[in-house]
C-alpha cells in the first residue's frame, strides 16, 4: 500500500504519492466549497500512509482530516520544529513559523547553497536559507492576487484582475498588474540585495506557488518549483522525526 502528501494551502489543496524522498505526479483542487463539493470522495486515494500539511483554516482541516482517517491506515500531521533535516528556524518560537514556509525550506536545503525562497499565493512570503542549512528569517507581505482583491473591494471601479504588465502603462488595467506585480518583484529583489549583503553571495532565487508563473517573467534567473512544498513534505515523511 503507498503512502501519500496532501497539502492543504489557502486556496488550493494539493497532494502527490511519495515517491522516495520527493512528490510523485500532483493533483491540485480548488478547496473552496464549491471546489470540493465538486470533487467526489472517491477521487481521494487511499493507502497506508496520508502525511498532511495545512494551513487552512481549523474547520476544513478537520474536514479533510475526516476524509483521510477513513482512507488510511494512519494520518501524520506535520507540525514546524525548530530544526530538522539539517534546516533550523531562525524563529525563536519555531511554532510560530508557518508550517508551508518550513516545508518550503527542507526542500530548497537540499541544493546546499545561499537560497530566497519566494512563495506566491494568497501571500508573498520570502525566506532565506545559507548553504549550511541556518534560515535567517523573511517577510511576509500580500501577493499580486490579494492586493488587487483588496483594492477592488475597496474601490470597485477597479478591476479584481486582469491586465498585462508594463513599465509605465497607459490603461488601468494594465495599471493595476503592473504596479501590484511590480511591488513584489521589488520587494523580491531588495530582498536579494540584503541577503547578498548579509551573506557575502547572491542567493539563489526559488519560486513556488499558484501566483508565480506571472512573475517569473519579471524574475530573470529565478528558478520554478510548482511542487516545492510537497517536495518538503516528502523530506520530513522519511526523516526519522516523523515515524
Amino acid at each position: 500500500m503507498s503512502d501519500w502528501l496532501f497539502d492543504l494551502g489557502n486556496s488550493r489543496f494539493k497532494f502527490a504519492p511519495l515517491q522516495g524522498n520527493r512528490a510523485g505526479d500532483v493533483q491540485a483542487w480548488a478547496h473552496g466549497a464549491e471546489g470540493m463539493a465538486a470533487q467526489p470522495e472517491h477521487s481521494l486515494p487511499s493507502g497506508r500512509v496520508a502525511f498532511v500539511a495545512s494551513v487552512a483554516a481549523p474547520s476544513l482541516t478537520a474536514a479533510m482530516l475526516d476524509q483521510l482517517q477513513r482512507r488510511f491506515e494512519q494520518v501524520r500531521v506535520v507540525r514546524t520544529t525548530g530544526e530538522c533535516a539539517g534546516v533550523r528556524i531562525a524563529y525563536a518560537k519555531p511554532e510560530k513559523f508557518g508550517v508551508d514556509r518550513f516545508l518550503a525550506l527542507l526542500a530548497a536545503a537540499t541544493a546546499q547553497r545561499p537560497v530566497l525562497v519566494v512563495g506566491v499565493g494568497t501571500a508573498l512570503t520570502l525566506d532565506l536559507l545559507d548553504g549550511n542549512g541556518q534560515h535567517h528569517g523573511g517577510r511576509i507581505s500580500a501577493s499580486p492576487t490579494t492586493m488587487r482583491e483588496a483594492l477592488h473591494t475597496r474601490a470597485v471601479q477597479l478591476p479584481a484582475s486582469g491586465g498585462e504588465y508594463s513599465e509605465f502603462a497607459n490603461d488601468t488595467a494594465d495599471a493595476l498588474a503592473s504596479g501590484c506585480d511590480g511591488a513584489a518583484v521589488a520587494l523580491i529583489e531588495r530582498s536579494v540585495q540584503q541577503a547578498q549583503t548579509l551573506l557575502g553571495a547572491p542567493p539563489a532565487l526559488l519560486v513556488h506557488g499558484g501566483g508565480a508563473p506571472a512573475l517569473m517573467p519579471l524574475l530573470p534567473g529565478a528558478d520554478y518549483h510548482p511542487s516545492l512544498v510537497l517536495d518538503g513534505l516528502a523530506r520530513w515523511a522519511v526523516h526519522p522525526a516523523a515515524r
